[in-house]
């Protein structure tokens, strides 16, 4: 079992949705060309996400570490990136069955009406791995491991329900989708009440600036090509030590501000790739559900993120944050972690604050500025217990992505930065029975909030239908 899914892991998730799509897509009754056809598309746009996000990475990381040295900035928490926390995960004994076991409980939640989601985003199962992971090595056991695990997949299904209309209704082209990502979900209640909180100011419910607003306002200036130009000037400029260093550069410069523009310019256009693919199952999940399950409230295929990463309003606030960050990874007193290669996951904090912020700039902004500040003291302190996976897996496989240097602990700011993953670890390891009884009793109240609302809305949809046949006769 282990061998099996650890190599259909190994396939990536650029194999790994075109695979499912096209399987999935015979079995809601397209054609095969057409199903294979979608599932391609998804597969080329992970690849061309993927080059997008190498590009930037490997930009801004030679940058940043001559940033690094100049103002000597070393801190003791080493930034892994997401794809050493992935390979991590995956590479644990947790990691080995969490494809099977996940989807065991998905089904079960699907058969008792605890949620809608059909979460296909096998490659994102790496979350409920990493937590899983860090638990059971740090009370060494697996049974709480699997646990956090579980806690973590039932909590994220639930939230992905909660938010899908929301999400829907707010990004074009995703009718029936829903977003079942851990990293994603556990900024929902950062969103919601800072939202709430900021619509209570005095005039602040009218600055509703969106990435549009930005355009007309200040033309090409509020554009993210132009901003990412910007932001990759000016890390260029602080690599120089002399103003002389700067003038001999200047052609260094100009190519890191260009790359950081190619990366906000290409994002948009590569998600478009994803939409083309995924449109198709929608369109023939939707039609499914209409013939086979009338009445119902429709079931949602939980789907990557990475869809709706190209939204302007996530570029501008994105390409902002990361200089932000650096400056709060310096100064804020009591934080270990300096986040470099996990920047390129800063685009997935947004994906589920956008619906709520309705894709105000300022908003936006100011609930990444809280996320990512207290994610910077989480990912500190779930550090030691990700080092002690990391080097398992390293003693194992000999994998050089997942070695930490010496002297160092690991951290990455997927996933290790989310709220969600905190709270289970701390409950778990810190506060041990009562923790865990305190985490059954909270998944156990929102499965059931959650089935209360589902059987609500297929009543009001029957409701609904039938006082349509009604008039209609």
């Amino acid at each position: 079992m282990e061998q099996v899914f650890s190599y259909i892991i190994g396939l990536g998730a650029a194999v790994m949705m075109p695979i499912i799509f096209t399987v999935l897509g015979l079995c809601i009754g397209i054609k095969f060309g057409d199903a294979l056809r979608s599932g391609l598309k998804v597969g080329v746009g992970f690849i061309g996400l993927s080059i997008v996000t190498a590009l930037l990475t490997s930009a801004l990381g030679p940058a940043l570490d001559t940033v690094v040295n100049i103002f000597d900035l070393q801190l003791k928490v080493f930034d892994m990136g997401w794809p050493a926390a992935a390979s991590v995960a995956y590479n644990t004994a947790v990691g080995a069955f969490i494809i099977p076991v996940c989807l065991g409980v998905n089904i079960l939640m699907l058969l008792t009406k605890t949620t809608r989601t059909v979460n296909i985003d096998l490659w994102n199962y790496w979350h409920f791995a990493f937590i899983g992971a860090v638990i059971y090595f740090a009370s060494e056991s697996l049974a709480w491991g699997f646990f956090g695990a579980i806690i973590c997949y039932i909590i994220t299904l639930i939230i992905a329900d909660m938010t899908a209309k929301k999400f829907q209704s707010f990004y074009k082209d995703m009718d029936g989708i829903s977003i079942p990502q851990p990293f994603c979900a556990g900024f929902v209640p950062f969103a919601w009440a800072i939202n709430k909180g900021l619509d209570a100011i005095p005039g602040m419910n009218k600055v509703e600036i969106d990435a549009e607003g930005l355009k007309k306002k200040f033309g090409l200036l509020g554009e993210p090509l132009f901003l990412g130009v910007v932001v990759g000037i000016v890390i260029g400029c602080l690599t120089c030590e002399t103003l002389n260093e700067i003038v001999d550069k200047i052609p260094y410069i100009l190519g890191l501000g260009i790359k950081m523009g190619a990366v906000m310019e290409l994002i948009p256009r590569v998600t478009v790739l994803f939409i083309e693919g995924l449109r198709p199952i929608s369109e023939a999940t939707r039609n499914l559900i209409a013939r086979k399950f009338k009445g119902a409230d429709g079931l949602s295929i939980g789907m990557t993120p990475a869809l709706v990463i190209g939204h302007p309003t996530t570029l501008v606030v994105s390409i902002l944050l990361i200089p932000v960050t650096l400056v709060l990874a310096v100064a804020l007193p009591g934080n270990q972690f300096l986040p470099l290669a996990s920047l390129a996951g800063m685009f997935y904090v947004f994906p589920l604050v956008l619906p709520f912020t309705k894709g105000s700039v300022v908003k936006t902004f100011i609930v990444g500025l809280v996320v990512i500040t207290v994610g910077l003291y989480m990912v500190t302190n779930l550090a030691p217990a990700f080092t002690l996976a990391a080097k398992d897996v390293f003693a194992a496989t000999g994998d050089a992505a997942v070695a930490i240097p010496a002297n160092f602990d690991g951290g990455s700011l997927d996933f290790a930065s989310s709220p969600l993953a905190w709270v289970i670890y701390q409950c778990s390891i810190n506060l041990k029975w009562i923790g865990a009884g305190v985490l059954v009793v909270i998944t156990c109240a929102l499965m059931i909030l959650n089935r209360i609302l589902i059987i609500r809305n297929q009543n009001n949809m029957i409701a609904k239908n039938s006082d349509t046949i009604e008039t209609t006769e």
